[in-house]
């Protein structure tokens, strides 16, 4: 199989109807996908998509590409394998419905044979649609990749290898492989198929070989079993991959097909005594949920991106994700191969119960069997895959007939793949909101996450309660791993009154990792905690804010963020790919850093009211470079692993706290504001164990641009990911004097995405132009073509700075 790139060539524009014309303004752009056809709308306040989508509006848009179609392909089979479309894709060619996908995160593959003119330019468009179907930030268009297969018409179709390891020792590991073999002719064909094991050494350890019967009409599937010597095993310390070669050949030795599959050596075991178990070892989960967008690049899915999250996350001391909500990308899913990252991917946010106006509840009863095949067929082959689940604080699960379809799901992906775990995000209040006490009654009228964050400790209590356990107990039961929301309370009755029960914890509070990792460590039940979230996100806009409510007119807004707010701010790591503040105290409480971390509330707010909600954290920053009076009160936190913390200014002690009396893993100074160095040193015993420095930045700021990469491809999966700071001559970065900054790329690429962190924002991601936050901003280069890239950034009064990018 031929599988070529389809991302050239395509325009985009609104959808008319039959009998409408197009407005200024509405003319088909030209774009390249991947492409998010609601990144560059105009955002408002009465949006009918509200807080959820980041104040961006819907759509029903149409994308539109010529292509030529050889003569020779008329013996061939050719289909278009779109990767994921948002949403209700409809598929045309030369004016003809070719496919409908109502699900906007599913693969699916197009058979277009019936459809074209060989010999001749064909035209194809596809239309997707967006409205108030989404409770976050959902993008439009077709926001994921597109290849053209071409293959002979006896061939190996898209996902048709398929190798487990079923049988490993430290002798040998067994590599089970079935391969489909597929005849589009009329007549029977004698085939052969090959396959070679290549260890990550570039070594070939295995081989075989089978003749293959092939019945039109009749796919037929070949198996071999082979043995690996001394494997070397894949795992989040060692992500070894090998790859399988499969050959196809007519029994003349006529070649059909090829295939390349990469693929990990594995053993998977969960129990309540011993946990998760990759390779014997066990692994608790330090988990991430992140949502599918790419923060200044919208939805678009592109491959540099994805593999850039992950390693971010992955250095940040994370070790897993959740795809939260929807199926994660094939792009990403080749990331956590090679960078070790293990991965829940989950389903579906709703099944027949809606939680939005439009959403997909609408189609899941027809559609669940083909969405759950292509989640199974997309992550079969990758060893980061570990556990699927099933969906997210489903409305209905809590009900008989939801039970059932909980099953119902829960059966089909083990008959599709039996070699990885079933679990679901089971959020006992949601799933009960029609059983709320009356006393509750003025709660269950907001939504749910305002409802959440009003409970309290009540709603620890009400999720392990006799109502909650009694409603969730058959959909727990159909699972191999129980994922609770918000549900910690439920882990230590749990392990007495379901003994072999196993428990992840699927959603968290960010601000509660002390406490909910020091639970993961106590009980082997409890397999690992997923934070609400690892990288931050567009809607959902302003869940994880801090207020300052002494502004005039101040009125509490719940978890819903006001217009313009654009991000959650709920995230580790902001969506430039700078790490806040909390990710470095989790990374302590991980125990993965031994240095402390100083991180300053800022000044200017020192004994202003806050309001916050669960997934809020300090508005605090690691800065010691403020424009404020020598003197004025500060309060800085240093997170460390230790009994106590002394804090020194210029070598002078500003005095020791202990750590954890406000928080776990938190000493509190409450102090004065004096430029000069800065430092936090960590003691256990009374001994030093490690320190931290902060230095006040001095003399005139400049512009820095940083290439995170001497060189970049040009395919439609390459970026160039330029970091952009206002620093001192040192590289100290000041947090209280940005600047609105101007980006210019020459040669051949385009200034794809140009974006901070900053969650209240009315600035677009097309740039040209952004105003830093916190001194940074992310600049985000899409090469067109081979040749020398130059990107100039300007700031007035601070002159330029450039880098040069070499696409190749």
């Amino acid at each position: 199989m031929i599988r070529l790139p389809f991302a050239d060539g395509w325009t985009v524009g609104p959808k008319l109807g039959a009998f409408e014309s197009p407005e200024p303004g509405q003319e088909p752009r030209p774009v390249r996908l991947p492409h998010d056809a609601l990144r560059d709308l105009e955002r408002s306040a009465d949006s009918p998509q509200g807080v959820h989508a980041g104040y961006y509006p819907g759509g029903v848009f149409e994308y539109a590409k010529t292509f030529d179609v050889p003569e020779e392909w008329r013996e061939r089979s050719v289909q278009l394998e779109f990767e994921g479309v948002y949403r209700d894709a409809a598929v045309f060619l030369n004016g003809e419905f070719v496919a409908h996908r109502p699900n906007g995160y599913t693969g699916f593959v197009v058979e277009a044979d019936a459809y074209l003119r060989f010999g001749e330019t064909n035209r194809i468009t596809v239309e997707a649609r967006a409205h108030k179907d989404s409770r976050w930030y959902s993008g439009a268009g077709i926001y994921r990749p597109v290849h053209l297969l071409v293959s002979e018409p006896v061939h190996m179709p898209l996902d048709g290898v398929r190798v487990t390891t079923p049988d490993i020792d430290a002798e040998r590991a067994m590599v089970a492989v079935a391969t489909t073999v597929r005849n589009t002719t009329r007549h029977t064909r004698e085939t052969r198929v090959e396959w070679s094991v290549v260890a990550p050494s570039g070594d070939e350890v295995a081989a075989g070989t089978a003749p293959v019967t092939v019945l039109p009409g009749e796919p037929a599937t070949a198996r071999v079993r082979l043995a690996v010597d001394e494997p070397a095993l894949w795992s989040t310390d060692t992500p070894a991959l090998y790859t399988l070669h499969t050959t196809l050949s007519g029994i003349d030795g006529t070649l059909l097909d090829t295939d390349e599959t990469l693929f990990g050596i594995r053993t998977l075991q969960v129990d309540a005594r011993h946990g998760l178990r990759v390779n014997g070892e066990t692994v608790k989960l330090r988990g991430a949920c992140v949502h599918h967008d790419n923060g200044p690049l919208g939805a678009a899915t592109i491959g540099a991106a994805e593999d850039r999250r992950i390693r971010l996350l992955k250095a940040a001391g994370f070790n897993a994700i959740r795809s939260a909500h929807n199926p994660i990308s094939r792009a990403m899913l080749d990331a956590c191969d090679r960078h070790g990252v293990l991965v829940m991917d989950e389903l579906t946010d709703v099944w027949t119960e809606s939680k939005t106006a439009f959403d997909y509840s609408l189609a899941f009863p027809d559609w669940w069997r083909t969405d759950a095949a292509a989640l199974v067929a997309k992550d079969v082959n990758h060893p980061s895959v570990v556990m699927y689940s099933i969906g997210n604080e489903i409305l209905e699960l809590g009900t008989p007939i939801g039970a059932a379809w909980g099953r119902r799901l829960a059966e089909e992906l083990r008959r599709l793949d039996d070699t990885r775990f079933i679990t679901n995000g089971i959020n006992g209040i949601i799933a009960n909101l029609d059983r709320m006490s009356d006393a509750q009654a003025e709660l269950t009228d907001k939504d749910p996450n305002t409802m959440m964050a009003e409970m309290g400790e009540q709603m620890a209590l009400m999720n392990a309660s006799d109502l909650v356990s009694r409603s969730i107990e058959e959909s727990a039961s159909v699972l191999d791993v129980v994922g609770f929301n918000y549900g910690d309370s439920r882990y230590e009755p749990d392990a007495a009154a379901y003994p072999h029960r196993v428990i992840v914890g699927s959603e968290t509070f960010p601000e509660r990792i002390d406490a909910l990792w020091a639970l993961v460590e106590r009980f082997p039940h409890v397999i690992g905690d997923f934070t609400w979230t690892g990288w931050d996100y567009l809607g959902e806009a302003g869940i994880g804010r801090v207020d300052y409510t002494d502004v005039e007119g101040y009125a509490p807004t719940g978890t819903a963020g006001p217009y313009p707010y654009l991000l959650a701010e709920s995230g580790d790591i902001d969506i430039t790919g700078h790490r806040r503040t909390v990710s470095y105290w989790r990374e302590i409480v991980f125990g993965l850093r031994r240095a402390p971390y100083i991180a300053v509330h800022r000044p200017q707010h020192f004994g202003r009211p806050t309001a916050r909600t669960p997934w809020s954290w300090d508005d605090s920053v690691a800065s010691w470079s403020w424009d404020a009076e020598p003197g004025a009160p500060v309060t800085v936190d240093v997170y460390a692993a230790a009994d106590d913390v002394e804090l020194l200014l210029d070598g002078r002690s500003l005095g020791v706290a202990r750590v954890g009396e406000d928080k776990g893993f938190l000493a509190r100074f409450q102090t004065e504001y004096r430029p000069g160095e800065l430092t936090a040193i960590a003691r256990r015993d009374g001994v030093e164990t490690a320190r931290h420095v902060l230095r006040t930045a001095g003399g005139d700021l400049r512009l820095a641009a940083r290439v995170e990469q001497d060189g970049v491809g040009t395919d439609a999966d390459s970026l160039a990911f330029v970091g952009i700071t206002l620093e001192d001559a040192s590289g100290v970065v000041p947090c209280d004097q940005d600047r609105r900054i101007t980006v210019e790329v020459e040669g051949p690429a385009v200034l794809a995405g140009l974006g901070t962190g900053r969650a209240r924002t009315e600035e677009s991601f097309a740039g040209p132009s952004v105003t830093t936050y916190d001194g940074r901003a992310l600049a985000i280069i899409r090469p067109t073509d081979a040749g020398t890239i130059t990107v100039t950034v300007s700031a007035e009064g601070l002159g330029e700075a450039s880098v040069v990018v070499t696409a190749s």
